[in-house]
């Protein structure tokens, strides 16, 4: 018996995916409990539109992602901070802080998960970040980082 999964069922497969079970497992346990429907021709067309709109809507994602990774290389992001001795700051400027002058200065809004600091920012200078904005999509941030006064 062919069966499309509705979610993801441990030993057959992923949501969305058409698999072959035996019958009484299928009648008996899949159906009745709304985990998979039955491969019919309605059904698999169904599947089928919803897979095109996934994967639309994937791409319509990634071009809006690496459109934005454009811009962010033509910004500079500024950013004051106290600073000590030697040029060294008090603290480290966080990628929260990062997000938030963004917002402020250009407009954009990013999580603030998406910034990647390899280390923390500790010192007076300018900085190149990666923004990770899609699975695969990097942009490259630039932070310069002045003392306050």
């Amino acid at each position: 018996m062919k069966v499309i999964l509705q979610q993801d069922v441990k030993g057959k497969g992923k949501k969305g995916q058409l698999v072959e079970v035996s019958e009484g497992y299928g009648r008996n346990y899949l159906l009745p409990r709304g985990l998979a429907v039955a491969a019919t021709a309605d059904n698999m067309n169904q599947m089928k539109q919803a897979e095109e709109a996934r994967a639309h809507r994937e791409a319509v994602e990634r071009a809006e992602a690496e459109a934005n990774a454009k811009k962010f290389e033509s910004i500079i992001v500024h950013m004051t901070a106290k600073g000590g001795t030697s040029g060294r700051i008090f603290g480290s400027v966080t990628s929260k802080e990062i997000a938030a002058q963004l917002k402020k200065e250009h407009g954009i809004e990013i999580n603030k998960q998406k910034i990647v600091l390899d280390e923390a920012i500790k010192t007076f200078g300018t900085f190149e970040l990666k923004v990770k904005l899609y699975p695969e999509v990097v942009g490259k941030l630039k932070v310069q980082v002045t003392e306050a006064e």
